[in-house]
């Protein structure tokens, strides 16, 4: 009777790990938004730089997610950075709207932020966001700003 005993308590504890585990997939794939790619209107940006911006990161508008990056690529006669962005179908950007890369923070992922202009005229399925802002490399920045700031300082000590 103690190993019959025994095999059950497993195989109930079994079954509630195999129904915790679903649950959190299931989870995972609707946080994720599985299905917006599909249902939304394709847009393309071009950029100079999108380090951090990989296919599945959000696309906002005022902070809110209306979207993902679909495709991610290089144009071949230009060399910029472009992204195919899927944005729902419920929300339609004026013509003269803005794209640019921001970030989460520090440590935070990267996304696309869009800025509606204030055109009549709405960008239609497949149109081109045209005035784009990429990510700035802080190292580089960084490195200008130390450097500009020994200059100064070596100008100050000469008579």
């Amino acid at each position: 009777m103690s190993a019959f005993k025994e095999q059950a308590a497993e195989t109930i504890l079994g079954a509630i790990v195999a129904f915790v585990a679903i649950g959190f997939l299931v989870f995972a794939v609707t946080r994720a938004g599985a299905g917006e790619a599909t249902g939304g209107y394709p847009l393309v940006a071009r950029f100079n730089r999108v380090d951090g911006v990989n296919v599945g990161a959000d696309v906002r508008l005022s902070g809110v997610k209306v979207g993902t990056v679909s495709a991610v690529g290089i144009d071949p006669t230009t060399y910029l950075a472009k992204l195919t962005l899927s944005v729902d179908r419920t929300v339609k950007l004026p013509d003269d709207s803005s794209a640019r890369v921001a970030s989460d923070g520090l440590l935070g992922g990267a996304y696309v932020a869009l800025e509606p202009g204030g055109s009549a005229e709405m960008l239609a399925s497949g149109g081109e966001i045209a005035n784009t802002t990429g990510t700035v490399d802080l190292l580089s920045l960084l490195a200008a700003a130390a450097g500009g700031a020994g200059k100064s300082q070596e100008q100050e000590a000469q008579p």
